[in-house]
This record gives structure tokens, C-alpha cells and sequence, in this order.
């Protein structure tokens, strides 16, 4: 008779021995900067160190996904993150960046098999990007940063067993 109990897999929250790539948007740098501070800090809280993460900064959001793919494509890193900033003007530009991006980075990440964390902010206001990068909403740079070591983990889990 075979064993009913069922094979359960959870990552840890250990970022020691794993690579990263953090792709990090120029643009509203005063947010995405705060981004990469909460980023790093979460690794680092887990263990990991400055030496195992690579910064690359871009111009905007919508360069997001060829980058995520290219660094994929290298199997150097075991979680991408990408941090960014995308605030709604007056004009449909905000709806074709912040689609753009989220589609090219969930698309990079599905045929690399690579974890990606979104950590993009798409708001109405400049005041709900700041909230969410360090002001009374929390940091979601740490949050991306934590789902990409968790995932890692998972990932890593699921193709040893």
C-alpha cells in the first residue's frame, strides 16, 4: 500500500549561498532608491551578503523585461528582483509601461524558470509610491526581496526532490 501523506514544499526565509540580481529603475529614483535599501536590508537579515547580490540599474520600468531575460539567461542567479516605480499621469503612458512591465517580467520568468519578485509600484500618486517604499505602508523593496529568497527555496526544493 502506498503512503497517503502528502509531500508539502515551503522555502525558507535564508538567503545565505544564494545569488541575486536586483534590477533597479532610474526613474523616480527617490522611490526606487528606498526600494533597493529595503531590498538589500532583507537579504542581508537573512544572511546573505553584499557579495552575492548584483545591482543593475536601468532607465525605467519598461526596460524591466529584456534585462530580467538577459540575466536569467545566464544562470548565474538564483532570484531576480525588480524595483521600480511607476506613478499615473494625466496620459495613458502609465497603463502601457506598468503592463508592459509586469507582462515581460512574469514572461521572462516563466520561460527561464527563474524566480522573479515584482516589486514595481504602481500608483495614482507620488505620495502612495513614497508610502510604499519605506513610509507608513512599509517597504515593498523588502517584501519583493523576501518572496525572491522564499521562491528560490521552493524552486530549489522542487527540482532535488
Amino acid at each position: 500500500m502506498s503512503d497517503s501523506r502528502n509531500i508539502s514544499f515551503e522555502g525558507e526565509l535564508r538567503a545565505e549561498g544564494l545569488r541575486f540580481a536586483i534590477v533597479v529603475s532610474r526613474f523616480n529614483s527617490v522611490v526606487t532608491d528606498r526600494l533597493l535599501e529595503g531590498a538589500t536590508a532583507a537579504i542581508e537579515k537573512c544572511g546573505g551578503k553584499s557579495g552575492d547580490v548584483q545591482v543593475i540599474r536601468v532607465p525605467g520600468a519598461f526596460e524591466f523585461p529584456v534585462t530580467v531575460r538577459t540575466l536569467a539567461d545566464t544562470e548565474r542567479y538564483d532570484a531576480i528582483v525588480c524595483l521600480g516605480a511607476v506613478v499615473r499621469g494625466d496620459t495613458p503612458h502609465f497603463d502601457y509601461v506598468a503592463g508592459e512591465a509586469a507582462r515581460g517580467i512574469a514572461q521572462a520568468s516563466y520561460d527561464s524558470g527563474v524566480p522573479v519578485a515584482f516589486g514595481v509600484l504602481t500608483t495614482n500618486t507620488m505620495e502612495q509610491a513614497e508610502n510604499r517604499a519605506g513610509g507608513k505602508d512599509g517597504n515593498k523593496g523588502f517584501d519583493a526581496a523576501m518572496t525572491a529568497i522564499e521562491m528560490a527555496h521552493v524552486l530549489r526544493r522542487i527540482r532535488h526532490w
